[in-house]
């Protein structure tokens, strides 16, 4: 019995954050409301503060609820170099389609720098996990002969995001311009051949 009750409370957990999400996507974080949020969730706001004691700690959960989506689209931690590197190339052209969802990582990012900012620990696991799982799968593509034997997978890891995010905020700023996904499939096929062995 305690199990289902379980179950039926990360459901409406994740319902929560579903609803949150688009939320914070529309509005962004200073224009998000829980009011609104809690309407959405057929909830009273101080049922939505039962769940999530405030905004800060809800737009946490919801980014980290965003990673968890991502992580289930676009694996990392199980391809090689060339795989990996598609597959952040499938992520930024994802991204594409959904500007709010991006300017929303982008302000909170931005704003992150700050120890004391809500997402400060979030933004700062975040870049460490994806330097890692970039890195990992760069040193697995080496060590099978995919990339070159010789290649700095923590350097490339750091170079890659570098060119996602540049990448990001100026197609926030100028869309029209800058098309984020074919700029950046065309830098990840010139680093595929770049790293090939010769």
């Amino acid at each position: 019995m305690r199990r289902r009750g379980y179950a039926s409370g990360e459901a409406r957990r994740e319902r929560i954050l579903a609803l949150a999400l688009q939320e914070f996507a529309e509005y962004g974080y200073r224009g998000a409301s829980l009011a609104r949020i809690a309407e959405r969730a057929e909830l009273t706001q101080a049922g939505l503060l039962h769940h999530f004691r405030s905004k800060e700690l809800l737009l946490v959960a919801v980014l980290e609820y965003r990673d968890e989506i991502d992580a289930r689209r676009f694996d990392l931690e199980q391809a090689g170099g060339v795989a990996a590197l598609r597959a952040l190339a499938d992520v930024v052209d994802y991204n594409s389609r959904v500007p709010g969802l991006v300017q929303l990582f982008s302000v909170i990012s931005g704003e992150a720098v700050t120890a004391d900012h809500p997402g400060h620990a979030w933004a700062r696991a975040r870049y460490r996990r994806l330097r890692q799982a970039l890195a990992d799968a760069l040193r697995r593509a080496a060590g099978s002969g995919e990339l070159r034997a010789d290649l700095d997978a923590e350097a490339h890891a750091d170079r890659v995001i570098a060119m996602m995010d540049g990448l990001q905020t100026q197609w926030l700023i100028d869309p029209e311009r800058v098309d984020m996904a074919a700029l950046f499939r065309g830098y990840v096929d010139d680093l595929i051949e770049s790293l090939k062995p010769s």
